[in-house]
């Protein structure tokens, strides 16, 4: 990824929406009360939380060195924990960038060819998207009385709102524009770097094949399984630190959860602002305020954020001083 002046604007402009997302969330909120509930937190469950996020990030390693083992390298549990680590330190700077990061990890600690690694991402990540529209529909199916009308009114509505002004002949001529040009440079590249660019293509299908050459792909699915449950605990944990939301149950988690993943999707860096208003939106369907959802999930996101500044920082350290181990 080049980083020039066009990209830096790119992400200046991101950072910018979400601060502009957050600030629309605390608008016209009493700022001084939801203050008084963070202050008033019981930390003791916002450990326990990022605990819990910590296993996550723990098993996200594993899962994907699981993936470089099937198509034999050889990287071990720290340097992909690192790995890990650092990209989600990267995510908070520059949204997007972390996953190339990390890869940038394992090729300096292991050797793995950056594009092989890349392929290992995207396959990991597919499992990701999986699980979120998984756990969407059993959201959907299970407690559809309680999100429907938020889905037809906020959503839907203002979906099709904005569907109904696109220029459909504009987005044919874009789509069928992007298509030439993606020829194009294929063909370019092809014609130019032709090699390097067959070496690409191998090691992109390789990282794209991990998984099918997985021996033990149930133990795979446990760990995708496992994280996901973790990030439930995560949420339904940091439920007991504000008395507005200790009540809540594991069903009001399960919708905070696919609420928070799409929020997560979203290009902005660390999800800031997104995440704060699809999580408080979240608990307003079960009776919570949304400056109690507010100050809940402002408890939830920093926590998250400290651990990935903490715990990145010291991941970088031990690479940057190849004192990682093995």
């Amino acid at each position: 990824m080049t980083f020039d002046l066009k990209t830096a604007l790119k992400f200046i402009i991101l950072f910018l929406i979400g601060i502009g997302v957050l600030y629309l969330a605390f608008r016209g909120q009493n700022l001084e009360k939801i203050w008084q509930e963070i202050k008033t937190a019981n930390y003791f469950w916002v450990v326990i939380s990022a605990i819990a996020v910590l296993i996550a990030h723990v098993l996200r390693a594993l899962r994907w060195q699981m993936l470089y083992h099937s198509i034999h390298y050889n990287v071990s549990f720290w340097q992909a924990y690192h790995a890990v680590m650092i990209g989600y330190l990267a995510n908070l700077a520059l949204p997007r960038f972390g996953e190339i990061g990390r890869c940038s990890v394992v090729h300096k600690a292991a050797k793995v060819p950056m594009f092989a690694s890349i392929g290992t991402v995207i396959t990991e990540r597919l499992f990701d998207v999986v699980m979120l529209l998984l756990t969407s529909l059993a959201m959907l199916i299970f407690q559809y009385e309680i999100v429907a009308d938020f889905l037809y009114q906020t959503i839907y509505l203002n979906l099709a709102k904005k569907v109904s002004m696109v220029n459909y002949w504009w987005l044919v001529g874009l789509g069928v524009v992007f298509l030439l040009l993606a020829v194009s440079v294929v063909y370019f590249l092809r014609q130019k770097f032709n090699k390097k660019f067959l070496r690409i293509f191998v090691n992109l299908r390789q990282g794209f094949g991990s998984y099918s050459k997985l021996k033990q792909k149930g133990l795979f699915l446990t760990y995708t399984l496992g994280i996901w449950f973790f990030y439930l605990l995560s949420v339904y944990f940091a439920f007991s630190s504000i008395q507005a939301t200790s009540e809540l149950h594991f069903n009001a988690a399960f919708t905070a959860i696919v609420f928070s993943g799409f929020a997560m999707a979203a290009p902005v860096q660390g999800g800031i602002g997104v995440f704060h208003w699809m999580v408080a939106q979240s608990l307003v369907l079960y009776g919570i305020s949304f400056k109690d959802g507010l100050a809940y999930s402002t408890i939830i996101h920093s926590s998250q954020v400290l651990l990935i500044l903490l715990l990145g920082s010291l991941s970088l350290f031990f690479i940057l001083t190849k004192k990682e181990l093995r």
